[in-house]
Parts: structure tokens; C-alpha cells; sequence
């Protein structure tokens, strides 16, 4: 393939347009391949048409089938049962979520890579048993019982990393070997009681809470929200100075504007809703902290960068110097810890550690909200905000066949019929991102 390209300066940017001709047909006309950005910058609204329409045809459609899935879900149980879009039963969406959510965004780590992690929700489930075994069983104090339960998680998912990266063992099974010896060892430690009650103090006790701010709910909603705008609008800011600096193209600051604008009306009107039923959740609250910070360490880090890279294509990332083996490790790890923290948050929502800790469907609604959301089964692509929009298509079908008084059998049949068709969505556009040159 050959390429001329050429640059301008056009308003204190360096812009830059090339000419590329395919090499196997040098008769071919060249197609002019434009930064985004120019053409977004130069062309308006038309030119976001112009792009949106060249990521459809490239396969790079991101979140959009969630967003319309979620959007169709939610029609047809209002229509159903207008309770459904109350405020109270959106709380509750809210509030049950964040559990295997949590989870969930440790399986994004692994998903990037083109793996998969069957111990999660064994490791929950024995999470929030030994810290119930250490808080009632020894008398540790909450907060360092939680930390070395969270401990426990990394180290157990490093232990999983050790065996794929090291040893060669396939995850898979390193894997489902977690998931039946962790589950055991989590029923020795409950003995013959099979339950143990937790505290009614501490950060657990929180979890299991509706408010964090309690009487100050409606002003900490508004808070919140508020800070997000914040954060997205000094962030956006900063990346257009960095980019004007640099002299690439940038962000004009009507179309920062217009995503600021959008996730204020988005955040307050979410804020709202809540505060007309309970107020946001302590585990929202922790959940929402969480995704924001491993979306930084994801899109923003030298690590977030390496796993991507190594997801794409083990031998390229070898061979432009990545501890592929490190990462593997670092990865599993990230699941394990993570997979705990979602224990703490089950343990919270039911004030006790309990033979059904980590059990049931756990990890096969984990699974799916990564892959439902949009994150890639073949490695290398998607975002932890898929566990967020993952778990509100799942959640809200719970919530709405709930309301309906339908059989559970009819909630796993339609969750399965969703999760197969992300795949199906998942597998089309790669091909068409292959056809695109762009895989």
C-alpha cells in the first residue's frame, strides 16, 4: 500500500490529510483518509453525521446496540406496567446493579485480553465469608477485615494469573479449578451453621444502605451530578490545551459544550428520579467512583494501554517490549480484587455470608454484562462502562418480568437471547471492521 500525505496549518493546528492507494490495485482511485476531528471541525453537524456513518460502515459502533436494546426494554415493560419508569423501581434498579456490576468490571480486564475468568463469583462468595469469619469468628476491626478480604482477592486472582501466564494452563481451566475449589473452601469456613450474621456498623453495613448522605440525600444527588459535569468539562479543557499544544487536531469548545451539555441534563435528571424515591445508593455511589477511576487507569495509562495492546495481538505486543506475562498477571489480579469488592457489596445488601454467597447465576449475569455492554469476547476492544450499561439491560428485564409476575425460566431465556445477540452484534462488526481495514 502507498500513501502520500500532506499538512497545513489552519487556525494555530497542524492538520493533516492522506492519500492512500491500495497496493494490490494501482489503478485504484486513492481514497482521502481526514482526521475525524477536521471534519467534525470544518464541516458541523454534518460532518458528526459524516463520521457516524463511516464507524456504522467500518463496524465501530461502540455502545450504540446497548443504548437501543435498553431503550426498547424500558418501552415495552412501561407499556406493560407503568410502575416500571417510577421512581422507586428505578432505585431499585440502581441499588441492585452495583453488586455484580462490580464484578463484572474486573471481567472487562480479562475479556480485553481474549480470556475468560470462571472463579468471580466463588471468589465473592468467599470474600464475604472470610470477612465475616474474621469480623465475628477473630474480633478484627471492620475496616482492616475488609482490606485483607480485598487483599485476599488479588492475591487469589495473581494465583490464577501465575498458573495462565506462567505455566501455560489455559484460563479456562485455571479458571473453573477456582471455581469449584474456592466455593469449597468457602463452605468449610461456614461449618455446619451454613450462615454468619454481620455487624450492623461499619463499611459493609453502608453497603447494604440506601443513602449515603442520609438526611442530606437530595442535596448529595445534586452533588454528584454536578461533580461529574465538573470533572468531564476540566478534563475536556485540559486534553484541548494539551492538543492545541502539541499542535493536533482538537475539541472546538461548542462540541465540548454539547457533551458537557448532554451528561448535565443526563446526570440531573438521574439525580432527580432518585431523589424522588430514596436517594442515591451508598453501593451507586462506590460503584459510579469505581468506573470513573478504571476508566482513567484504562484510557489514560501506560498499564490501560499495555493490557489493550496485548489483547489485540499477544506477538505485536512481545515484540514492542510489554511484559505480556506481567500483565496477564496484573490483569487476573484486577479480576480477583474486584470480584471481591463485589462480594462486600452482596454481603451488605443481605447482612450475612451465607451457603448461597457468590452462587446462583452470579457469574453468568458478570459474564454477560461485560459482553452485553460492549466489551469484545475476542480481546482488545471495548470500555468498563460496558459493566454499567451491561447490568441495566439485565437488571431492568429482572426488574420488569418481576412487576409482570413472570417465571424466572422466562428471565433466563430472554437474558440469553440478549447476551446471544451482543455476541452475534460483537462477531458481525469485527468482520466488518476487517473488511474496513481497521481490525
Amino acid at each position: 500500500m502507498s500513501d502520500t500525505s500532506k499538512t497545513a496549518k489552519k487556525d494555530g493546528v497542524v492538520e493533516t490529510q492522506a492519500t492512500v492507494a491500495p497496493a494490490d490495485d494501482p489503478t485504484a482511485a486513492a481514497v482521502q483518509v481526514v482526521d475525524p476531528r477536521l471534519l467534525v471541525r470544518e464541516e458541523g453537524l454534518k460532518g458528526y453525521w459524516t463520521e457516524f456513518k463511516r464507524k456504522v460502515k467500518g463496524g465501530e459502533i461502540g455502545s450504540l446496540p446497548v443504548v437501543i436494546g435498553l431503550i426498547v426494554i424500558w418501552t415495552i415493560f412501561q407499556l406493560k406496567n407503568d410502575r416500571f419508569l417510577s421512581a422507586e423501581n428505578l432505585s431499585n434498579i440502581s441499588f441492585y446493579l452495583s453488586a455484580t456490576g462490580m464484578i463484572a468490571i474486573g471481567l472487562v480486564f480479562v475479556l480485553l485480553l481474549g480470556e475468560i475468568d470462571l472463579s468471580v463469583a466463588s471468589v465473592s462468595g468467599l470474600a464475604s465469608t472470610l470477612f465475616a469469619v474474621f469480623v465475628v469468628n477473630h474480633g478484627v476491626n471492620v475496616w482492616l477485615a475488609l482490606l485483607l478480604t480485598i487483599a485476599v482477592g488479588i492475591g487469589i486472582g495473581s494465583l490464577h494469573g501465575w498458573f495462565f501466564a506462567k505455566l501455560g494452563v489455559p484460563a479456562f481451566v485455571v479458571t473453573l479449578a477456582g471455581f469449584l475449589g474456592w466455593n469449597g473452601l468457602m463452605l468449610w469456613l461456614l461449618g455446619s451453621t451454613g450462615t454468619i450474621n454481620i455487624p450492623d456498623n461499619g463499611p459493609v453495613h453502608l453497603l447494604g444502605q440506601r443513602s449515603f448522605f442520609m438526611d442530606q440525600a437530595i442535596i448529595g444527588a445534586y452533588l454528584l451530578a454536578g461533580l461529574g459535569v465538573v470533572s468531564l468539562l476540566a478534563g475536556s479543557l485540559i486534553e484541548q490545551r494539551r492538543r492545541k499544544a502539541a499542535g493536533v487536531p482538537y475539541r472546538t469548545n461548542a462540541e465540548i459544550a454539547l457533551r458537557v451539555g448532554a451528561l448535565a441534563v443526563a446526570a440531573f435528571v438521574s439525580a432527580y428520579v432518585l431523589n424522588s424515591a430514596s436517594g442515591v445508593s451508598n453501593a451507586l455511589v462506590i460503584f459510579l467512583a469505581c468506573l470513573v477511576i478504571v476508566d482513567f487507569v484504562l484510557r489514560r495509562t501506560t498499564f490501560g494501554r499495555k493490557v489493550f495492546a496485548v489483547g489485540g495481538g499477544i506477538e505485536a505486543a512481545r515484540r514492542a517490549g510489554i511484559n505480556v506475562p506481567l500483565i496477564r498477571i496484573a490483569v487476573f489480579a484486577i479480576a480477583g480484587g474486584f470480584a471481591a469488592i463485589g462480594g462486600m457489596f452482596f454481603a451488605g445488601q443481605t447482612q450475612s455470608a451465607s451457603l448461597t454467597s457468590g452462587g446462583g447465576n452470579t457469574l453468568m449475569l458478570a459474564i454477560a454484562a461485560a459482553v452485553i455492554g460492549g466489551t469484545s469476547l475476542f480481546g482488545g476492544r471495548g470500555t468498563v462502562w460496558s459493566a454499567l450499561l451491561g447490568m441495566l439491560v439485565i437488571q431492568s428485564i429482572q426488574t420488569g418480568l418481576d412487576l409482570l409476575n413472570m417465571n424466572t425460566s422466562i428471565q433466563y431465556m430472554i437474558t440469553g437471547a440478549v447476551l446471544l445477540g451482543a455476541v452475534v452484534i460483537d462477531s458481525v462488526s469485527r468482520k466488518s471492521q476487517k473488511a474496513a481495514g481497521r481490525a
